[in-house]
């Protein structure tokens, strides 16, 4: 029998792990953006450096929060001793 917390931490730790390669695919997306702009025209580029970096935004921080809720629970439990791992 699986313990349903440890089901529930494990799903978490995949969104957050997707979540985290998602906000960072984003962000090298504005970066290369930003580099195009700079030698050709920031008038195609500025828009979807903008929209990037929001979606950057919106995506890496709660997930990097989600990664360290589930690293901290695992810690607390191994500390305790509470058998879950």
């Amino acid at each position: 029998m699986s313990d349903p917390v440890l089901v529930r931490r494990a799903q978490m730790d995949r969104l957050a792990r997707l979540g985290q390669r998602v906000g960072y695919l984003f962000l090298l997306v504005a970066i290369l953006g930003f580099f195009a702009g700079l030698f050709t025209d920031y008038g195609v580029w500025g828009p979807i450096v903008i929209a990037a970096m929001a979606a950057c935004t919106l995506t890496l921080a709660p997930a990097i929060v989600l990664g360290y809720a589930v690293k901290a629970a695992a810690r607390e439990d191994r500390e305790r001793g509470s058998g879950r791992l």
